[in-house]
């Protein structure tokens, strides 16, 4: 299915409704204050980003000395809540999400020496907008996720409708107010012949803005239902794994620190959660510290100290988005086992160990040496065996040639 196919069943029908008929208008001083008029919403084919259009209402033509302002409040399906806006202009745009009903409301707002300084409303008209339902019954897709891996790369997956017919094709399209027009998937993650993800580079990516998507698809038994999603980048970024993690043992103090993970993510945006564990896996004595800090300092006696793991993991805060990820779990390191052993005057094991490491060594260096020695004699023994057979060839040929040959030799 071509994008121009897609943005047919995709495009919303623009609507203009007269709203003098559906609300009574307000009388201020014997001057009528009526909604606007005219309203009208378009689809540009930004995969739910809207345009709103109005006009001011007629009985306000002649109005002076009074400022005219409209109220807008819409829907917003995606959060659950109505969002509103005071404007002087006579256009506005907002995200709506194609598959819910559009709803919007709006009044008239005058302001000014016309009444008297104070604020005056208008009667209030709601319009509500159907999309129509396209495709196949059963066949819009289902469990559609998200994550940005480090800010490196975004991927997108989904699994396929409860109904899919069968040889079905995805299509993805995206946008942001940052791009022309609408682009389909720079890169398809595919499982065999089945396409079930899009992965976006950070060039296609844009942080604190309405990413909006569009799945749908086609096949033999026709087109598939779309699925219309918009989300904020910056919400879905799952840190790298952080991979330095120390630990230093002294006495009752266990000091714990790391580096922050590797990449683009800067270092001021991550929090993170140390899990402090015993060797034995036994959940019900786990401690977990959610901290900012890239170190951590506990408090506890040399036998409870022997046996406990630990290990962290990261998310970006609150300062730099509103929701994300954890990383996954770093390495763990345990007390003792990871820690360097100290060799101390006075262990006898740790004495025995030394002594053992150095005889190994000597042994070694030894067997070296004496391989060496052999193969320099059997080297001499050659060229000695060598000049030998040479002076017993030389007498016998000339035993062996008449004289008359020797003086050639």
């Amino acid at each position: 299915m071509s994008l121009r196919q897609t943005s047919l069943w995709m495009c919303l029908v623009t609507f203009v409704l007269l709203t003098k008929h559906m609300s009574h208008s307000v009388t201020v001083a014997g001057m009528a204050v009526d909604p606007p008029e005219n309203i009208k919403i378009t689809d540009p084919g930004h995969l739910g980003y809207l345009n709103i259009e109005w006009s001011p209402p007629g009985s306000l033509h002649d109005l002076v000395n009074c400022t005219v302002r409209y109220q807008l409040r819409f829907y917003d399906t995606y959060t659950g809540r109505w969002k509103g806006v005071q404007t002087s202009r006579l256009f506005y745009a907002a995200q709506f999400n194609l598959e819910k009903p559009i709803q919007l409301r709006m009044l008239t707002l005058l302001k000014g020496s016309c009444t008297n300084g104070g604020d005056i409303l208008g009667e209030e008209v709601e319009l509500v907008h159907m999309p129509e339902q396209k495709g196949v019954a059963g066949s819009r897709i289902r469990d559609f996720h998200c994550v940005y891996f480090n800010k490196e790369y975004m991927e997108c997956t989904w699994e396929p409708g409860t109904l899919e017919p069968v040889n079905s094709k995805h299509y993805l399209y995206y946008w942001h107010r940052a791009m022309q027009e609408t682009l389909e998937c720079p890169e398809y993650v595919t499982s065999g012949e089945r396409r079930k993800g899009c992965r976006f580079p950070p060039t296609s990516l844009l942080d604190f803005s309405e990413f909006n998507i569009c799945v749908n698809g086609s096949s033999e038994a026709g087109d598939l239902e779309p699925a219309f999603f918009s989300l904020a980048v910056q919400n879905h970024v799952k840190p790298a794994a952080v991979s330095n993690l120390h630990l230093v043992h002294n006495g009752t103090l266990v000091h714990v620190e790391w580096a922050p993970p590797s990449g683009p993510v800067p270092e001021q945006c991550l929090e993170y959660e140390l899990e402090i564990t015993p060797r034995d896996h036994n959940v019900s004595e786990k401690q977990t510290a959610v901290i900012e800090e890239l170190a951590f300092d506990l408090h506890l006696d040399g036998a409870s100290a022997d046996g406990k793991c630990f290990r962290v993991r990261s998310k970006v805060n609150i300062y730099c988005a509103d929701d994300g990820f954890w990383s996954n779990w770093s390495q763990p390191r345990c007390i003792p086992e990871t820690e360097p052993r100290i060799i101390q005057c006075g262990d006898p094991w740790s004495a025995l160990i030394l002594i053992t490491i150095i005889a190994g060594v000597i042994v070694l260096v030894g067997t070296v040496c004496l391989i060496l020695w052999m193969l320099t004699k059997m080297w001499k023994n050659r060229n000695e065996q060598k000049h030998v057979f040479r002076a017993l060839y030389q007498e016998k040929v000339q035993k062996v040639i008449p004289p008359i040959f020797s003086p050639m030799l």
